[in-house]
């Protein structure tokens, strides 16, 4: 009878061990999961979502509110200088034809779209400069614009465009130094000062830029352009209600 004795307890601990190990999955399901952690890809793409519906609710903000202001504008001298009102007509369709390229932009076509862009907006600042300051000559490039499909080394490029631009930000502000105008052109001319001001801080600022803040850089020229015509609608609606 003893040897059934001491058989006996190795196959309780055998049980008790059997059972120990069926409990631990148990308590292991019994455990909240951890947070899932999103990729850097995910976070990117949850920012881009945000900030083309951010973008996408101003410009329609922008429209409703131009819409009301056009059919209550008076038909002459609607603005403080001829053509305005359709300038910035045109300025919202482009307000939102940038918001939908956004949408599409990559880390493939982000430089170009963005050189095109700055180069747009300096040509057409250039233009008013021109006419305020009475047909002076067009500033000359410092280099050749690079092709579309250019190799060269992100930093290349971006060294070459600023110094580019920069070249044309100086001519323009010898050209505006000695103008002075009288009456409605007084607001014209501060404006384009401030363009061209605001030119500047953005070729300066984009001597340090990487190719890492891509993104950043796209969504804040898409929206300060939206603020820019969010100002000149403010203008006009403002002048309307003086006169």
């Amino acid at each position: 009878m003893r040897p059934a004795k001491f058989i006996s307890l190795p196959l309780a601990a055998l049980v008790l061990a059997v059972g120990c190990n069926r409990a631990e999955p148990a308590r292991d399901q019994a455990r909240p999961a951890a947070p899932r952690t999103d990729t850097a890809a995910e976070e990117l793409q949850r920012k881009r979502a945000d900030d083309g519906a951010r973008l996408d609710k101003r410009v329609a903000d922008l429209e409703r509110r131009w819409s009301e202001m056009e059919s209550s504008l008076p038909k002459k001298s609607a603005a403080p200088t001829p053509g305005l009102r359709g300038e910035v007509a045109e300025d919202i369709k482009n307000a939102r034809e940038a918001v939908a390229n956004l949408k599409t932009t990559t880390p493939e076509n982000w430089w170009e779209r963005h050189e095109r862009a700055m180069e747009r907006t300096a040509s057409d600042i250039e233009e008013d400069v021109r006419r305020l300051a009475k047909g002076a000559a067009h500033p000359a490039t410092a280099q050749p614009a690079d092709p579309p499909d250019s190799a060269a080394p992100f930093t290349s490029r971006r060294d070459r465009f600023v110094t580019r631009l920069a070249a044309r930000v100086d001519t323009m502000e010898d050209q505006l130094k000695d103008v002075r105008v009288r009456d409605a052109q007084k607001t014209e001319l501060q404006d384009t000062r401030a363009r061209v001001d605001k030119l500047k801080d953005d070729v300066s600022r984009l001597r340090h830029a990487s190719a890492d803040d891509w993104w950043d850089i796209s969504v804040k020229r898409v929206s300060e352009y939206i603020d820019r015509v969010e100002a000149s609608v403010k203008r006009l609606d403002d002048d309307k209600v003086k006169r």
